[in-house]
């Protein structure tokens, strides 16, 4: 029978730890393969390593490390052929690891990932938001140059053939990781046919601001241990745009220039606008395009602040703990 490590980095996750483990439990065995359920724990101060320890998980206490960090010290003691990594606060579907070992098998790709969905109690803003990266049905598998760490399947030499993860980056850990696969020669594929659950979604606003602000401190990172390319400077040039267009329609509108400063304004909208109709637009649904209109223009003027943060942190000896 092969065995599958499952490593699993937790902060404070006693609502949801239990969930994640017994569901990832269910679909090893659904995929006839032996589990080892490997959680990491960063100081929890909360119920969460003891829940852990009931579902037969080996608890791994790091405090005081980065997101990466903790990846790799749970890749160190885990001795399944398989790797995959969950968050804490992600349920897997049963069928879960049947079908991409089914893909693996007929050598579709190397590493995957199931987008996600949030349950129907979310607010709008955190529904919109995941759904922004969930592709339609007739989609069910796609592939990607990069994914996101909230569930990776791999066999564990595309793990050591990278070197694991980058312990010095706070976030965006995920995207370098993925990346330097593919550069690799791993081929990566996105799978929606089945779905997993996100339950830590964010619950009001400023938790949902604070992720953003968190999530995108990692482009300058980025691109120290990538080099400059336009992809990766993409997405920081058009916030700071953002916001030398708010200064600029401030200013005309102290000098008594209001038609400026709408025009100017009105700039600052479309970057945001393009972004929402590229992500939603085989959705076929106008009242998601309107909702992820308004969610991109806050998140643009959200990375321009973080990556002027970065700026000035860039002698940091140490980033801030994720």
């Amino acid at each position: 029978m092969s065995r599958i490590s499952i490593v699993i980095p937790m902060y404070n996750e006693a609502r949801h730890i239990g969930r994640t483990l017994l569901s990832a439990q269910k679909a090893a065995h659904a995929a006839n393969l032996e589990c080892e359920l490997i959680v990491v724990d960063n100081g929890s101060q909360d119920q969460g390593p003891q829940i852990a320890r009931q579902f037969g998980a080996q608890v791994l206490v790091q405090p005081g490390v980065l997101i990466g960090a903790l990846r790799n010290r749970g890749t160190a003691i885990a001795t399944g052929e398989w790797l995959a990594f969950i968050d804490a606060d992600i349920e897997m579907p049963e069928d879960w690891l049947i079908r991409l070992i089914e893909l693996e098998a007929s050598g579709q790709a190397d590493v995957f990932g199931l987008d996600l969905h949030t349950p129907a109690q979310a607010p709008w803003y955190a529904t919109a938001w995941q759904r922004r990266t969930l592709r339609p049905s007739n989609h069910a598998v796609r592939v990607v140059d990069w994914l996101p760490s909230s569930n990776l399947l791999m066999r564990r030499e595309w793990f050591d053939k990278v070197k694991g993860f980058d312990e010095n980056l706070r976030t965006g850990e995920d995207k370098d990781f993925t990346l330097r696969q593919h550069q690799a020669g791993a081929r990566l594929l996105a799978i929606n046919e089945c779905v997993a659950l996100h339950w830590g979604y964010e619950a009001n606003w400023n938790e949902w601001m604070g992720k953003e602000m968190w999530r995108q401190g990692s482009h300058l990172q980025l691109l120290r241990t990538h080099g400059v390319s336009l992809r990766l400077l993409r997405f920081p040039l058009l916030s700071l745009s953002a916001w030398v267009l708010d200064l600029l329609a401030l200013s005309a509108l102290l000098d008594g220039f209001p038609h400026h400063a709408a025009v100017m304004l009105s700039l600052t909208t479309l970057p945001a606008l393009v972004m929402s109709l590229r992500q939603s637009h085989e959705h076929r649904n106008p009242f998601l395009s309107l909702q992820l209109w308004g969610l991109h223009w806050v998140r643009l003027h959200i990375a321009g602040a973080a990556f002027i943060l970065s700026l000035c942190q860039w002698n940091a000896r140490r980033p801030a703990r994720g």
